[in-house]
């Protein structure tokens, strides 16, 4: 029997072991929280060979000498970063040539959590690298290093102090673990060093004997010091030699308001809060949508957007009315306009007396004639939540000094982001030479008041510009885009048998059959894309002996492998969506899940989770029912194969049949739901061809072809996600997972019901979904066949996005899919793919009483924040979706005007036609319905230009003038060229027809 002894506390530790705190709740009322911490004196310190905590075999991480590399430290050292340290300057601290063992304090680990999740998330991820020598201290738990806030001492001294505690305490602890032997000469001890970037902790660390460094003077003094200095952030860089004549600098921009100043604002109702957009063809433009007003609050010139990024959260106030204005109807390209600011140089800029950019930019802003429809102007008062991160950019060429052009010596250079909806960002680095061709991260650290752009620091390069690799890594760079691979412990969670799993014999003792319906015997098919793997689900039809027939689609059943919890099902929540890019996909869920066991391919058996629905022939509904199955496909077919399959007369086997008969049921699904008020909504939607699957060139691009079955498998996947969404509302109205569309605000059509009603005399009626889905059928013009998908097109832009949502967090009748016209809606058919669905299963599950619902389901909170997660990686997804098409588009016109120039002997070009979207006083918005992309022509002149009716007035070579008008049919030629400032490869367009726009 081992002996077990119980000590009491004395009296006198309490002060030390207790913690208090006070704490607001959120009704506003102030609380004492008492927390009590054990202490102990076995926290071991994770330095190998350590006398004192060997007795922990298998923790020690950090070497019993430490770095001895450094040559400010010759006898070894350990570095102990203080907060401010990875707050700052965590893109030094990620780097691979970044090697010091690393001592991370529980006190700096916790002090990050509460100032930045994301930097905390990357702070975790980084004591997992298999690179990296970090050892957590728990320096709050052990007796020696524990302290307590004493009176009227900041939360942010006491931190400090006890950092500088723990700093002293290893040193004592390495001295008195290796004690001098006599006879021998003294052992060499290594630091610990103390790294901080604020002055006074250094102050105080050396008046107590400890050592400390700042983070650029350590890194000075490393081997590959050039480039980790570049790494460095601007915030940390108080002691970098100013750049010409900042001494005088005056400001450009005006001060925020604090804080207490913001908050009081925006609850009075003077000021609004809201997400800063920038403006994408005029860099002088940006604007903030708030829910006081109709129409976006908007921002003209530098100094009223004062310094806001495209996707900040910012306070507007908004100007008298009689200030307003229209937005410009003028293209001002940032690129062109500020091509001779001198990076150097691009602060002192007050007074814009001999600066070629600001006076043109005043100029532009005086001359810039607006059309008489008004809207609230404003300027940026303060930031509430900054958007910065890594940036894809290139170096702009023109920026280094001619001087310096090949120099690896300190200079400022511009890096121009890939988005133009970003500004340029000042650089300092010894690489530009090295950089220049090549696509780099860029992270912003700073934008002080008196300097014209943003300042950062460089994270590492992707590779040379335009090679497939560097594009397809900074595409999912931009759209923060997890690519990493699968870790072991994800990877741990998957069925030890791998790809040898199979479903179990039927029997009564199996889990895998527990409650499951036997299926496998229903004449099921999946449907889907060519080449697809990752088959999420497939349906079947039978007639029953009562006349009616019986329906089913056969979802995988994701969550029996994806558990709640645990890392895969951790990683997958971070991800939120498989991406899909034109030569390849980032999958949510490990490739073994989602290309084998969980793809419902045919001819083996497995694991789904099915609504099954009984219906008249008039595809009305009886009943439905959900239930685990397992099944075995019969077939799997891609939409043409099905598609021919239905059509042919000489089939008449039961799976024709019951693709015949989902059919027959399908289109009627469809009338009912068009006459409920249901949108046919359109997309360019483009396919890629490419020339292999290993080479993934692409050759040509031309527009999907949409078949009767697509239609058919759509309605079923759109059925089976209405029924789930009722059913898991019913059973958990305060948690269930939904996803809804809001209708749009009247506001968003008013341009476009004003371009129909003037060039084309057509009446656009948004009172309803009903309504719209109805004028959008009567705009036809019979000269243009493509005419009504275009109007289709710009409908869907004045959309809002549909969106995730808790059920138990928005009003019950804001439920509404108006594009759809469903009053509930959910998604359950793709749980391969995204991750709302597998939430959506599990209530599922626990609705129809398969499994207990997992506690995080139960709180309303946990579901609301993975959602936000979601919807923002699906946006993401959508985004990075999107710009793969365009740059293989990109690609593949330039393949086509080679093919080209190698028939005809010239110039190859590729022409085809497009519809005008928008005019501008000095160009063309321009849409190519057959590529799917949208471009601009500019006209170097000036030209006739009537806002109010949407009509640009152009000479044409024969003397006489030509209106073009939106919606107009046009001939453009399109070319894909390399920008040379920014090394950007960009699709350029030129009208061809009716002018030719090259001599305007």
């Amino acid at each position: 029997m081992v002996e077990i002894t119980i000590r009491k506390r004395p009296r006198t530790e309490a002060v030390v072991t207790q913690r208090k705190f006070f704490k607001k709740t959120a009704r506003g009322k102030v609380i004492k929280v008492l927390r009590e911490r054990y202490l102990r004196d076995d926290v071991a310190c994770g330095i190998e060979s350590c006398r004192s905590c060997s007795e922990l075999p298998g923790t020690s991480i950090l070497p019993p000498s430490g770095d001895q590399l450094h040559p400010l430290f010759p006898n070894g050292h350990f570095v102990l970063p203080d907060t401010n340290v990875f707050l700052s300057q965590m893109d030094l601290i990620e780097s691979p040539l970044f090697t010091p063992p690393i001592i991370l304090l529980q006190t700096v680990i916790e002090e990050v959590r509460h100032r930045s999740l994301p930097l905390y998330n990357r702070l975790k991820a980084l004591t997992r690298m298999d690179d990296k020598r970090i050892w957590v201290f728990y320096n709050e738990y052990r007796s020696e290093t524990a302290i307590i806030r004493e009176e009227g001492e900041t939360p942010n001294d006491r931190n400090d102090r006890g950092i500088r505690k723990a700093t002293e305490w290893y040193n004592s602890h390495i001295s008195l673990n290796r004690p001098p032997i006599r006879g021998r000469p003294a052992p060499k001890l290594p630091t610990v060093v103390l790294m901080t970037e604020d002055a006074a902790n250094r102050q105080k660390a050396e008046q107590a004997g400890i050592a400390s460094i700042s983070v650029r003077k350590y890194v000075e003094g490393v081997k590959d010091a050039n480039q980790l200095l570049d790494l460095l952030a601007a915030a940390g860089a108080e002691d970098i030699e100013p750049t010409k004549a900042v001494a005088g600098r005056q400001a450009l921009y005006p001060d925020y308001l604090p804080a207490a100043m913001l908050n009081a604002g925006v609850k009075s109702g003077e000021l609004y809060q809201g997400h800063f957009n920038a403006n994408q063809y005029n860099y002088l433009e940006g604007s903030v949508p708030v829910p006081a007003f109709s129409k976006p609050v908007l921002l003209i010139g530098r100094e009223n957007m004062n310094r806001a990024v495209q996707g900040d959260v910012v306070v507007v106030e908004v100007f008298d009315k009689k200030e307003w204005k229209a937005p410009a109807d003028e293209v001002v390209d940032q690129d062109t306009a500020l091509k001779n600011d001198d990076a150097e140089d691009s602060g002192d800029e007050g007074e814009g007396e001999g600066n070629e950019s600001v006076a043109r930019e005043k100029k532009l802003l005086e001359s810039e004639k607006r059309s008489s429809e008004k809207q609230p102007t404003g300027r940026i008062v303060g930031v509430i939540k900054r958007n910065w991160r890594a940036y894809v950019c290139h170096i702009d060429s023109t920026s280094l000094t001619s001087s310096n052009a090949t120099s690896l010596s300190l200079q400022t250079v511009f890096a121009t982001p890939v988005s133009r909806l970003l500004p340029r960002i000042r650089l300092r680095t010894r690489q530009a030479p090295i950089l220049i061709g090549q696509k780099i991260l860029v992270t912003i650290d700073r934008w002080d008041t008196t300097s014209r752009y943003p300042e950062g620091h460089f994270v590492r390069a992707l590779g040379k510009v335009e090679s497939k690799e560097a594009e397809q890594e900074s595409l999912l760079l931009e759209f923060e885009v997890p690519y990493r691979p699968f870790g072991k412990a994800i990877l741990d969670c998957l069925p030890p048998q791998g790809e040898q799993w199979v479903v179990p014999p039927k029997s009564p003792d199996s889990p895998e059959w527990k409650d499951r319906e036997d299926l496998r015997g229903l004449i099921i098919c999946s449907i889907d894309p060519p080449n697809c793997q990752d088959i999420d689900d497939a349906l079947h039809a039978r007639k029953l002996p009562n006349g009616n027939i019986e329906a089913g689609v056969h979802i995988a059943d994701v969550s029996h492998f994806v558990h709640p919890d645990n890392p895969m099902d951790s990683e997958a929540a971070s991800r939120g969506t498989t991406v899909y890019l034109v030569d390849k996909r980032i999958d949510m869920l490990p490739s073994l899940l989602g290309t084998n066991l969980c793809s419902l391919r045919p001819f083996v058996e497995r694991l789904a989770f099915s609504a099954i629905w009984e219906m008249t022939p008039e595809a009305e509904i009886v009943n439905v029912r959900f239930t685990k199955s397992v099944i075995a496909s019969k077939a799997a077919f891609t939409y043409e194969e099905a598609q021919i399959r239905k059509d042919d007369p000489h089939q008449q086997d039961e799976l024709t049949q019951s693709i015949r008969l989902l059919n027959s049921l399908a289109l009627k699904l469809k009338a009912g739901r068009m006459a409920a008020g249901a949108l046919n909504l359109a997309s360019p939607e483009v396919k890629i061809q490419l020339d292999t699957s290993e080479s993934s060139d692409p050759i040509d691009v031309e527009q999907k072809e949409l078949r009767e079955t697509n239609s058919l498998v759509e309605e079923f996947m759109l059925l089976a996600n209405i029924s789930v969404a009722r059913k898991i509302q019913e059973t958990f109205p305060q948690t269930a997972v939904l996803r809804r569309h809001l209708p749009p605000p009247r506001t968003n059509f008013e341009k476009l019901q004003d371009i129909l009603m003037k060039r084309k005399g057509m009446k656009l009626d948004v009172s309803s979904s009903g309504a719209l889905a109805a004028s959008l059928d009567l705009c036809v013009d019979p000269e243009l066949p493509a005419f009504n998908t275009l109007v289709r097109i710009m409908a869907t832009r004045c959309m809002l996005s549909a969106e995730y949502f808790c059920s138990g967090s928005v009003a019950r009748d804001t439920f509404g899919h108006y594009g759809l016209a469903s009053p509930i809606y959910t998604h359950f058919t793709s749980p391969i793919r995204r991750y709302a669905d597998v939430l959506a299963h599990r209530q599922l599950a626990a609705a129809i009483g398969y499994t207990p619902l997992h506690a995080t389901l139960h709180s309303k909170t946990h579901v609301e924040r993975v959602l936000d997660v979601v919807n923002r990686k699906h946006r993401m997804a959508q985004m990075a979706g999107r710009a793969s098409v365009e740059f293989y588009v990109g690609l593949a016109l330039k393949n086509r005007g080679e093919r080209e120039k190698e028939k005809k002997g010239t110039v190859g070009e590729v022409r085809e036609e497009a519809f005008v979207i928008r005019t501008f006083r000095n160009g063309l918005g321009v849409f190519v319905s057959k590529l799917g992309i949208e471009g601009l022509v500019m006209f170097k002149r000036d030209n006739q230009f009537d806002a109010d009716n949407y009509t640009i007035t152009v000479p044409s070579g024969g003397g006489k003038d030509v209106t073009i008008s939106v919606f107009d049919k046009v001939e453009v030629s399109i070319e894909v060229e390399k920008d040379k400032n920014t090394q950007r490869g960009r699709v350029k367009m030129t009208l061809v027809h009716p002018v030719d726009s090259r001599s305007l």
